[in-house]
């Protein structure tokens, strides 16, 4: 195995999901997501990628994230809202609740640490 591994999902079968039916706040978001490394130690890193909905979200992991395209408002449970494009980066942390909305179909590239 090498070193080094690109996000490069032309090559990898998307996994599709969506929202626990307890956390669906409003629409029929799907989720597709490339996982494209999966390391030792709880260490994720890929793409993923949503459709329109609102959702609660609760972070038990820590996470970072760059938006690729689209636009998304995620707002925490203290009433605070970041409104996300692309180009905007994010750290959520373990503890972060609150909820996610994707207003126009969004893509980002994350790292999670479980």
């Amino acid at each position: 195995m090498a070193n080094h591994a690109r996000l490069d999902i032309a090559e990898i079968e998307p996994e599709m999901g969506a929202p626990a039916p307890d956390r669906l706040i409003s629409g029929t978001p799907q989720f597709r997501t490339w996982n494209v490394e999966e390391a030792d130690g709880g260490l994720h890193a890929g793409i993923w990628e949503a459709t329109p909905g609102k959702w609660r979200i609760a972070y038990d992991e820590w996470e970072y994230f760059n938006v690729l395209s689209g636009y998304s408002v995620v707002t925490e449970d203290d009433g605070e809202a970041f409104h996300l494009r692309a180009g905007d980066r994010m750290i959520l942390r373990p503890g972060f609740n609150g909820t996610w909305e994707v207003v126009e179909t969004t893509r980002k590239d994350y790292v999670i640490r479980l």
